[in-house]
């Protein structure tokens, strides 16, 4: 798997599914919304910049309506220009607010992480300015950076719902591929809701939108359109055996992008609740070997010592057993439901518990012995490493 910048490492994360995996307090964090980001998280971050009219896909339309908001951005680390990294990214706000991804700017090292020395940002017409690191977010592989307002023209484009994105939807992904700055590549969506190992920390994931438009080196954090030129989506991956641009793409959701960038201009980084259990999909042909009666949920696999599940007193896991050529841990829970929204699967846990702020509280609805109960948690805070939690 590779990021789709000219320099990031690559960190995966095999097996079950995990949410959270320490505890690191849980004050409630409480955020105002910045005024430049505009008045809900799923509201356009400028408000001069509209959808295109009709509903066909004109990616010659798209270019030339938002080419002009995508640029390049330069890395630098250690001030050797030998250790540039290239990648691109989208701006946002006229005031100067510009996403890109976290393993652009940073060493992308889930346990380390070294931001560059000095990002420079280059535009359409090849004039280069610097940018200030606002922040980034190693989860979900999101960065933000800002230009100052004056110091170049800013063509701020649309965000979109990305919630709204189905498989087979057009889209037009834009950036620098290979340091050919300017480019648009044209594809579909061939998978909503992906679970991909990310680049940059030890978590996965869980909702990255996967795309057969071309995301090469140098494409990193740009922007990937729909029909009517709104970003739903960060390009952030390919997945490939042969370590080329041949393989899958993958993106981030804009709306998690908007979340991470959100946090990062409030209070200057991002934070994800925790509870702190591993669990595995239940699907119906394992729920009738398990004699469950419900077909679909999460099993709980491990928690771990001190978290809030823990604390709380949920039960992981007793007995290993190879089922369907599946190695699976029973005797836990079965969370079946968070806050009464249906559990489908493990990455359900991770979204809906990633959908929360540490300090607040998840009512799960979990099966134990054949009986169904609701146990209160109040969520963590996630750690970097898996490892601090042990």
């Amino acid at each position: 798997m590779l990021g789709a910048a000219v320099l990031g490492g690559a960190i995966s994360l095999a097996g079950a599914k995990v949410t959270g995996l320490a505890d690191s307090g849980t004050n409630t964090v409480y955020l105002p919304v910045p005024r430049d980001l505009g008045a809900a998280a799923n509201e356009p971050v400028s408000a001069a910049a509209r959808p295109l009219l009709g509903n066909g896909f004109a990616p010659s339309r798209i270019y030339a309506a938002r080419s002009a908001g995508v640029v390049t951005v330069f890395a630098f680390f250690d001030d050797a220009e030998q250790h540039a990294a290239q990648g691109s990214g989208f701006v946002v706000s006229e005031s100067g607010y510009i996403l890109t991804s976290a393993h652009v700017i940073t060493t992308a090292e889930a346990s380390k992480t070294t931001e560059a020395s000095s990002v420079f940002v280059g535009f359409k017409d090849e004039d280069r300015v610097a940018a200030e690191i606002v922040g980034w977010d190693v989860y979900d592989d999101v960065a933000l950076l800002r230009v100052a307002p004056g110091a170049h023209k800013l063509s701020p484009v649309p965000l979109g719902d990305s919630s709204r994105v189905q498989a087979g939807d057009p889209v037009a992904a834009m950036g620098s591929p290979f340091g050919n700055e300017d480019s648009i590549a044209v594809g579909v969506v061939s998978a909503i809701q992906r679970s991909i190992s990310s680049l940059t920390s030890f978590y996965r994931v869980v909702d990255a939108i996967q795309t057969d438009a071309p995301i090469t080196h140098g494409n990193s954090g740009g922007p990937l359109f729909d029909a009517r030129g709104r970003v739903i989506g960060i390009n952030a991956q390919i997945r490939s055996d042969s370590g080329t641009a041949e393989g899958v793409g993958f993106a981030i959701p804009i709306n998690a992008a908007k979340r991470s960038m959100q946090q990062l201009v409030t209070i200057g980084r991002v934070v994800y609740a925790y509870l702190g259990v591993t669990t595995e999909s239940l699907t119906p042909t394992l729920a009738r070997h398990l004699g469950y009666k419900t077909s679909r949920g999460a099993i709980v696999s491990s928690v771990r010592d001190g978290s809030p599940a823990d604390r709380a007193g949920i039960h992981g896991g007793s007995k290993d057993e190879t089922f369907n050529g599946q190695t699976i841990t029973s005797g836990g829970d079965l969370i079946v439901a968070i806050d009464g929204q249906a559990v489908h699967s493990a990455d359900d846990v991770v979204r809906q518990v990633g959908a929360k702020l540490p300090g607040q509280f998840a009512a799960l609805t979990i099966i134990r012995d054949g009986k169904q109960r609701v146990v209160r948690v109040r969520l963590g805070s996630r750690p970097a490493t898996p490892e601090t939690s042990r």
